[in-house]
Order: structure tokens, then C-alpha cells, then sequence
């Protein structure tokens, strides 16, 4: 019987995590457009502000255009994700909601009511506001965007590296002691930086995408010229932020998960002086070891050291895997051993049970409860394999986000030479109105190409942290809710077929908007 309760939960947690990842890759196909336009048709807007020729105008219009279908879509899956941690992570949010519903209310009461009041002016405030308030409307447009993206990055960032809370052994709550260590946390401000950086890319490589096709087809060649030059600087600049964010990011997660870089890597055995793995059996020498820790001769732990224990780099040791699952059991027991002193005392308080030093008793189980609280989540970890997140998922994405990046950094810096004719001998016989149509398909085929690394960078991010809902304190198995698998299983197919075709339509939308022209 016990068996068949298990295999149930396991299907159950499956299954939600499944549809909570589908909800997840379908909403960040909106997300990275929407943030990424949005400098696009800022930039446009200004340059008509600054020029005042109705070519700036028509061009920044048609920009708007488009960031109006994808962000439409956006805010659609968007609402359902929140929704799903009610729905199927019920015990997460009654565990952490106090903490992880904060910076979402902020979300939704500053940026999604800012967005919502000057998209509204954007759109039809043309002939009815001053062009000054027109670009500040537009401006401020793509700013309430980026205001959701951080406290919804804030609230991710918390579960990456919870900061800001305590335990209330009464409440059976984590509650929240600092707004500003949840909100200013150091893993927030990296995850936010490399995230909005990454997203400017995906939107400057639709641009460019969009003006290639037009140079092909030989339409619009002058807004597709001057487009393509402005997504180009756009993406070069995002390109090379995301690189230095990116490495910033990697810090953080070497000190607060090592587990995860040790995936990323499938790193089992560390030490100092690590080599940055291209493909397995080539490697950058020591660059692992740079990355993590700003030295070349740092030292990262692997898979193997991290379930052992080791000694960190600033002397202190870092407990085995079997010692964090034996304290975390402790902690659990106490926990369930103060409550029920707790019930006894107050059963006592009330006359209806003798004194039996209640107090003492509950400060006693306290204290272990807070001495042991740091390891609390493993102590519902079974096997400490379960520790190990998929490390050949996480070891490919990493490479493909990173190997992407790399390549968007050329593409972007090729783009830019060939719009200013440099080399001058590789373009007197030919303009970029006139190249061979193989060149225009490569720009287009980037564009799918850089979904994809985007999204392997969520999986690192997600896949990355396995076990844990909340890094070391909840595993996903204690998160979800109290229902049977077969619903969760239904719901995914219906919210798989309504996301396809909510997509199917935004991409019929946004070709017949392409096509239109500006």
C-alpha cells in the first residue's frame, strides 16, 4: 500500500512539474520579444523625436505593432503560471507564500498597472498627446515591462538563494524579516542583469531577422537598412552584457549551488586550477576555476566532493550529504515535537491536561529545530542520488546557451560591418540589397536558433536546482499539491493544446503584420 502511495505522489510531482515547465517555455517565448522590442521601438521612436522625418514615425509604429501582438500573448500565459502555484504547489506557497507573494503583488499593482496605462497611449495617443509625452509613453512602456521582469526574477532569485526570512515553528511558515534582502538580494540583481541582457538579444535578432527578409524580398529596403543597424548595435551591446553577467551569475551560483555548476560541467571530481569543458575531453584550461571564483587557481568542488563533504575555500567544512539528511531529520522530528508540546501546553493552559514542564520541553526541541534548520528540506531526501540534478541536460544546455552566445557576438559584429560597406573590397561590387539569398536565411535561421539557447538557459536555471523547490530548505516532492495525477495529467494536455495554438496564432498574426509592412 505504501508502495503504491509513493508511485502515485512520484506520477503526481511528474506531471506538475511538467506542466508547470510547458507553461514556463511557452510564456518565455512571449517574455524575451516583448523586453527586447521594446528598446527597438524606443530607439525608433526617439530618433523620429529627434529628426522629426515621418519615416522615424512610420517605422517606430510598425515596431510597435509587433511588440503589441507578442506582449498580448505574453500576459496570457503569464497570469495561468502564477495561477499554477495555487493550483499544483499548494504546499509551496502555503510553506513560503508570505515570502514569494510580495514581490509578485508588487508586480502586479506597480508594473503591470504602469504598462497597462501607457501601452494604452502608445497605441492611440499619437494625434492626442505632444510627441515629448508620445516617446516618454513609449519609453515608459518597455520600463514597466522590465519593473515585471525584476520582481518576477526576484521571487525566482528567492527560491535560487532564499535570503530574508525565518521559520515560525508556530505558523509552519517561513516569514519574511527584510523586504530589502528579498528585493536587493546579490543572486536577484545577477539573475535580473543576465536575464533582461539575454532578452534584448532575442528581440535585436527578430529585428534583424525581419529586415533580412525584407532585403530579400527587396521591400521596405530603407527601413530594413536602418532597422537593421540599430538592431545590430542592440545586439552587440545585449550580447556582450550577457557575457559579463553571465559570469557574475556563474559566481553566485559556484558559492550558493555548487551542485549546479558541478552539473553544468558534470564536474564528479574537483578540485584547483579546473579546465572550462568545450565538449567532454576538451577543455580551457583553468578557465572553470576563473569563472567560479575570479582565480585561476580556485577551487570547485564536484558531484562526488559535494556528497562527501569538503572544505570550502574559506576553511570552513561543508557536511556530507548523509550528515545534511540526518540533520534535517532532526530538525523535522523537533518540529513535530514542539507542536505537540505546543498542543499539550496549550491543552494544560485550558485545565484539561496535567503539568508536565511544557515549556522547557518546547525550548529544548526549539533549539534543535534552529540549530538544525539549515538542513531542514534533507530531511526529506530519501537517497542522496536524488541530490544530483540530470547533469547531461544541464552540461548540453549550458553549452548551447554559451555556445549561442559566442556565435550571436560574431553574427551581430558581421551585421554591423556589412551595413557600414567594411572591408571596403568585400562590398564594391555588392550592397546588402544584393546578396545571395543563402545569406538572408542564415540571419532568419538565427532566430530559432536563439529561442533555443534561451531557453536552455531556464533549464539550467531550473533543471539545475533539482531536487529543490527552495534551494536546500524544500524539495519538490514536499511542494506539491494534494491531488491525484490523472487531473494534472488532463490539465497538461488541454493547456498544451490551448498554448500551441495560442502560439500558432501570434506567429499567423506577426507574419501578416510582416508582410503588411510599415
Amino acid at each position: 500500500m505504501q508502495n503504491i502511495l509513493l508511485s502515485t505522489l512520484a506520477e503526481t510531482v511528474d506531471w506538475s512539474r511538467a506542466q508547470f515547465a510547458l507553461t514556463a517555455i511557452y510564456h518565455w517565448l512571449f517574455v524575451p520579444l516583448t523586453l527586447g522590442l521594446a528598446v527597438i521601438m524606443g530607439i525608433m521612436e526617439t530618433c523620429y523625436y529627434r529628426t522629426k522625418k515621418p519615416f522615424w514615425r512610420r517605422t517606430a509604429i510598425f515596431w510597435q505593432r509587433l511588440f503589441g501582438v507578442n506582449f498580448a500573448m505574453g500576459v496570457a500565459t503569464g497570469i495561468i503560471l502564477e495561477f499554477e502555484f495555487g493550483t499544483n504547489w499548494s504546499n509551496y506557497s502555503w510553506f513560503v507564500g508570505d515570502i514569494f507573494g510580495a514581490p509578485l503583488a508588487v508586480e502586479g499593482i506597480v508594473a503591470f498597472f504602469m504598462e497597462s496605462t501607457f501601452v494604452a497611449v502608445m497605441y492611440f495617443g499619437w494625434e492626442k498627446v505632444s510627441r515629448g509625452f508620445h516617446l516618454a509613453s513609449t519609453w515608459l512602456t518597455g520600463l514597466g515591462a522590465t519593473i515585471s521582469a525584476w520582481w518576477i526574477l526576484v521571487a525566482n532569485a528567492w527560491m535560487q538563494y532564499p535570503v530574508g526570512c525565518e521559520f515560525n515553528p508556530d505558523t509552519m511558515r517561513n516569514e519574511m524579516t527584510s523586504f530589502a534582502d528579498v528585493a536587493l538580494s546579490p543572486f536577484a540583481v545577477s539573475k535580473f542583469c543576465h536575464t533582461v541582457t539575454s532578452a534584448w538579444i532575442v528581440g535585436a535578432v527578430f529585428c534583424v531577422a525581419v529586415c533580412c527578409w525584407y532585403l530579400m524580398k527587396k521591400r521596405e529596403e530603407e527601413m530594413a537598412l536602418k532597422s537593421m543597424r540599430i538592431g545590430a548595435w542592440v545586439g552587440l551591446a545585449a550580447a556582450l552584457l550577457t557575457a559579463a553577467t553571465g559570469h557574475k551569475s556563474a559566481q553566485d551560483v559556484a558559492a550558493a549551488q555548487p551542485m549546479k555548476l558541478a552539473a553544468m560541467e558534470a564536474l564528479y571530481d574537483g578540485g584547483r586550477g579546473q579546465g572550462l569543458k568545450i565538449v567532454e575531453g576538451i577543455e580551457v584550461p583553468y578557465a572553470l576555476s576563473f569563472m567560479a571564483t575570479n582565480d585561476f587557481n580556485g577551487y570547485v568542488p564536484g558531484i562526488n566532493d559535494i556528497l562527501k563533504g569538503y572544505v570550502r575555500e574559506d576553511g570552513t567544512k561543508e557536511p556530507s550529504a548523509q550528515e545534511k539528511i540526518m540533520r534535517g531529520q532532526l530538525a523535522i522530528a523537533a518540529l513535530q515535537n514542539y507542536r505537540r508540546d505546543a498542543a499539550d501546553e496549550k491543552a494544560f493552559l485550558a485545565g484539561e491536561a496535567p503539568d508536565l514542564n511544557f515549556t522547557w520541553r518546547k525550548e529544548q526541541q526549539l533549539a534543535i529545530l534552529k540549530e538544525n534548520m539549515p538542513y531542514f528540506g534533507y530531511g526529506y531526501i530519501k537517497d542522496e542520488a536524488e541530490l544530483v540534478p540530470p547533469v547531461a541536460a544541464n552540461f548540453w544546455a549550458f553549452r548551447i546557451m554559451v555556445g549561442m552566445g559566442s556565435l550571436l557576438i560574431l553574427f551581430f559584429t558581421a551585421v554591423l560591418a556589412a551595413s557600414y560597406g567594411f572591408p571596403k573590397k568585400l562590398w564594391e561590387k555588392r550592397s546588402l540589397t544584393s546578396l545571395p539569398k543563402w545569406h538572408y536565411w542564415t540571419a532568419i535561421a538565427l532566430l530559432p536558433l536563439t529561442y533555443i539557447a534561451s531557453e536552455c538557459g531556464w533549464m539550467v536555471a531550473e533543471l539545475g536546482r533539482q531536487p529543490w523547490t527552495i534551494q536546500d530548505m524544500l524539495p519538490v516532492g514536499a511542494s506539491v499539491s494534494n491531488l491525484g495525477a490523472s487531473s494534472v495529467m488532463t490539465t497538461f494536455c488541454i493547456f498544451l493544446v490551448l498554448f500551441t495554438v495560442l502560439l500558432a496564432v501570434e506567429v499567423n498574426i506577426m507574419l501578416k503584420q510582416i508582410k503588411k509592412g510599415a
